[in-house]
């Protein structure tokens, strides 16, 4: 039985718990509001909100419907365009009426719904976080202004909101109906249902739910995306320790990772959407092995270590060990990913992410690479380099990392370098571009690392002189 609130209704139900949320919503409880579009969680039409119950209050978030196990709302506050509608239009609604920000009106409904979602966080209100916060929407109309305006003045009226107390404020200000301010206590009443079983496992679903709907829909599973045991992150000793349902959001809002990775946010803001960092969860990325999986890039840099469970007994494998092949990773049957340990030096360190797709966000990459440094008097102690879109799986550089260690940060050994690495790559010819041109993308993103770490010393018009 899955048990969660729906708008302002207890839903029971003995649906499969692989149905997407999207399906319910429209066919099942008969709320049209939420539009079916890409099921591919790219266009944001079905944007709705999670709410979860976390220290005696409710935290909501936008996430896509289209993407989301049925099974993943239990014990959640699930808000649809339906659940915030009042006598009067909501400041949201009103807003995009005032600013014609809706043409068609199919996407509004998505709209409508991250805006409320950016009104419900606790953090304050600007007008790029407002933007921000409808990043994974899509409009084919309007050509966005419209909707960039209306989004601005809804900032501007959050700008006195009660970041301690949202959703009291929300309310007061009619911005959401009453029955909100019971969702808590209600929530509260629901049972947690997080058996372990032997099953296919599934966390937030922005890969599974793309690729095998039909089939995850029908067959027996187990949801680890509420796993409280496999969320959070920690540091102990000279480690960051990451749980593996833990999402990419969670992961950037983390004060640890900024912390050691003072650029996180915009290197983050590189990772797809909103709603889908909201979802995807970190052991779900490694999991799908894709050669660009962002975070498997991300991570590989830090030399990241990986927890992994099965019953009783744990193992740990490096992460760059963890890919085999592609689409092949080192985890057997009945084992899972438990947690992500970054050892974290002493010593200062330097990091950077670089990335390039069709599109500057909200896409896959055609080619991506992180790099770690330690460097002492100019001298390189300590460097790991990798890069996605160039092998059957995501690359940790072992020859260029190795190569640049005990180098000084000059010129002439970036460009040498990028000799070892044309060596160390084997990119393929695919609808992202020609092996020549990622060949060329990770030269310029290597490029990059550099003239972003050491601007005062490394520029493209000296690399490329």
């Amino acid at each position: 039985m899955i048990t969660f609130i729906l708008n302002n209704k207890l839903i029971q139900t003995e649906s499969h718990p692989g149905t997407t949320l999207l399906d319910f919503i429209r066919s099942g409880e008969s709320l049209p509001g939420t539009k079916i579009g890409c099921r591919e969680g790219d266009c944001g039409a079905c944007t709705v909100l999670e709410g979860t119950f976390d220290n005696n209050k409710v935290k909501y978030k936008s996430i896509v419907a289209c993407l989301t196990p049925l099974g993943n709302a239990q014990g959640k506050h699930i808000v649809t365009i339906e659940g915030i509608n009042m006598k009067e239009l909501s400041p949201v609604q009103n807003a995009l009426v005032d600013y014609a920000g809706t043409q068609c009106g199919f996407c509004t409904p998505g709209f409508v719904m991250s805006l409320t979602g950016h009104s419900l966080s606790e953090e304050s209100s600007d007008k790029e976080k407002a933007i921000a916060a409808i990043s994974g929407n899509i409009c084919r109309c309007t050509g966005y202004k419209s909707i960039e305006k209306a989004a601005e003045s809804i900032s501007e009226l959050l700008k006195v909101k009660d970041i301690n107390d949202p959703i009291n404020w929300l309310v007061e200000n009619q911005h959401l109906p009453m029955y909100f301010l019971e969702i808590a206590k209600r929530l509260n009443k629901i049972e947690k249902n997080d058996k372990p079983g032997n099953f296919k496992i599934i966390g937030g679903g922005t890969d599974l739910m793309v690729q095998k709907p039909e089939e995850i829909a029908e067959t027996d599973i187990e949801l680890f995306y509420n796993r409280i045991d496999l969320k959070g992150i920690k540091k102990e000793n000279n480690s960051i320790i990451i749980g593996s349902a833990t999402n990419a959001s969670e992961i950037v809002k983390s004060s640890i990772m900024q912390e050691y990775f003072p650029e996180i946010k915009s290197h983050f803001k590189l990772i797809s959407s909103e709603p889908i960092r909201n979802m995807g969860t970190i052991a779900g990325n490694f999991v799908n092995a894709s050669p660009i999986g962002d975070l498997s890039i991300f991570l590989l840099a830090l030399n990241a270590i990986i927890n992994i469970r099965e019953s009783n007994n744990t193992r740990k494998v490096l992460l760059k060990n963890f890919f085999l092949d592609y689409k092949k990773i080192n985890l057997n049957p009945g084992e899972y990913i438990e947690s992500v340990i970054i050892p974290v030096p002493d010593q200062k360190f330097l990091f950077n992410f670089e990335k390039v797709s069709k599109r500057t966000h909200l896409d896959i990459a055609s080619v991506n690479s992180a790099i770690y440094l330690r460097i002492n008097d100019d001298i390189i102690k300590d460097c790991s380099v990798s890069a996605g879109g160039v092998s059957a799986i995501p690359k940790y550089l072992s020859n260029t990392s190795e190569y640049l260690i005990g180098k000084k940060i000059t010129v002439e050994t970036i460009v040498k370098t990028n000799k070892i690495i044309q060596d160390e790559i084997s990119p393929i010819s695919d609808v992202r571009g020609s092996a020549e041109y990622k060949r060329l993308l990770l030269r310029q993103l290597f490029f990059a690392h550099f003239i972003k770490l050491f601007p005062k010393s490394i520029s493209l018009k000296k690399l490329l002189s």
